[in-house]
């Protein structure tokens, strides 16, 4: 019987031919694994009226870990639009499956490591190494909308300047996981030798709700001494990251400016088609590339797979399976820094699979060795 049993959601677009691309590359570097498939998607939301069905959150229950490619996600009322006709007029509302998985899972942490790899003519500075934190289960995520303002708000006499048909969404902050999310930004800090720890807020504009954050990164940066802790705003911190992101180290923040700075981050490290990424819990966690499904690609065997390839990597590592993390780590390494086998975005021609197969191939190689 296999050691790990992970979940294997490809999804819908490309999330399927990078997964494929990713499963090449975790069986060469001998990962004692199987991989039942789980269902989750834009079909299944036509179809269905669910693009995570019960089907699929019971597998995770029975699982490991499980790994992500992508799935289509469209504005509520073009997804309404998108159902199956029996489907239309019974209240039925689109919400992104992976946010439901951080939710529902309690996946608090959404790590998103940003390096620059020797060779890649993307970086925007070859020096380039920032790992972010996101609060990953609350502020502005949380699906807690209005399309005007609920009556009940009406009655707060700081709600009189909010006109009635303003649509209203809930940003909630709480102490609790503010708390936890700095904690494994500095446990992270101690684990790996990191030298410096940047609380990014917007407290003085957004008083309580990042208030509350930073009054809690405060308290426990108090308590790690030995990790250098800087704060900034989140408009400046954009500005810092292309001025001087070599300043930066590890950078702690909310769901929604994680969400933005984490990208910004990916882009100066080659993009999207390096941004890997993990959602991770107390007991569980989801492992992905942070692309979309970019369905004009679909089929065409044509995206980089290396935020793909490099997820695995994460999940070999939180699995604690270290030697396989490594060697696929090294192998995307060399791959990159060699420069023979380049995906569209990096100014070559070669394909999803013949990424895949190259790093593949740099694991056996060094098995052989």
């Amino acid at each position: 019987m296999p050691k790990y049993r992970i979940a294997w959601l490809p999804g819908d677009g490309v999330g399927v031919e990078v997964c494929a691309a990713t499963r090449l590359v975790l069986d060469a570097c001998g990962l004692d694994a199987e991989y039942p498939h789980g269902d989750i998607g834009w079909e299944f939301w036509q179809k269905e009226g669910d693009a995570l069905p019960a089907r699929t959150l019971e597998l995770l229950e029975r699982t490991d870990c499980a790994f992500f490619g992508a799935i289509t996600s469209k504005p509520a009322a073009e997804a309404a639009g998108e159902l199956a006709p029996e489907l239309r007029g019974k209240g039925l509302i689109y919400r992104s499956p992976i946010v439901r998985m951080r939710q529902m899972l309690d996946l608090y942490t959404c790590l998103r490591p940003c390096r620059a790899l020797k060779g890649n003519p993307l970086n925007y500075r070859d020096d380039i190494d920032v790992v972010v934190f996101r609060e990953n289960t609350e502020g502005m995520y949380i699906g807690v909308e209005f399309n005007q303002t609920p009556a009940c708000f009406r009655e707060e006499p700081a709600m009189a300047r909010i006109p009635k048909d303003a649509a209203i969404s809930i940003r909630s902050v709480t102490r609790s996981a503010s708390r936890r999310i700095v904690e494994a930004a500095f446990e992270y800090a101690v684990k790996k030798g990191r030298r410096k720890v940047t609380a990014v807020h917007k407290a003085n504009v957004l008083r309580a709700t990042c208030g509350v954050f930073l009054e809690e990164a405060q308290a426990v940066a108090a308590r790690y001494p030995g990790i250098e802790f800087d704060t900034a705003n989140v408009d400046a911190m954009c500005m810092w990251l292309i001025k001087n992101p070599q300043n930066y180290d590890v950078i702690v923040t909310t769901n929604l400016f994680g969400d933005i700075l984490s990208d910004l981050c990916a882009q100066l490290v080659g993009g999207m088609g390096f941004a890997c990424s993990g959602n991770i819990g107390v007991k569980y966690a989801v492992f992905e590339p942070t692309h979309g499904s970019a369905p004009k690609y679909a089929g065409k065997n044509k995206v980089n797979p290396l935020a793909s390839i490099l997820a695995a990597a994460m999940m070999a590592e939180w699995l604690g399976e270290t030697t396989a993390a490594r060697k696929i780590v090294r192998a995307v390494e060399d791959v990159v820094e060699q420069g023979a086998v380049r995906t569209y975005d990096m100014g070559g021609t070669a394909g999803t699979m013949d990424i895949a197969e190259a790093v593949a191939g740099r694991i056996g190689a060094t098995l052989k060795a």
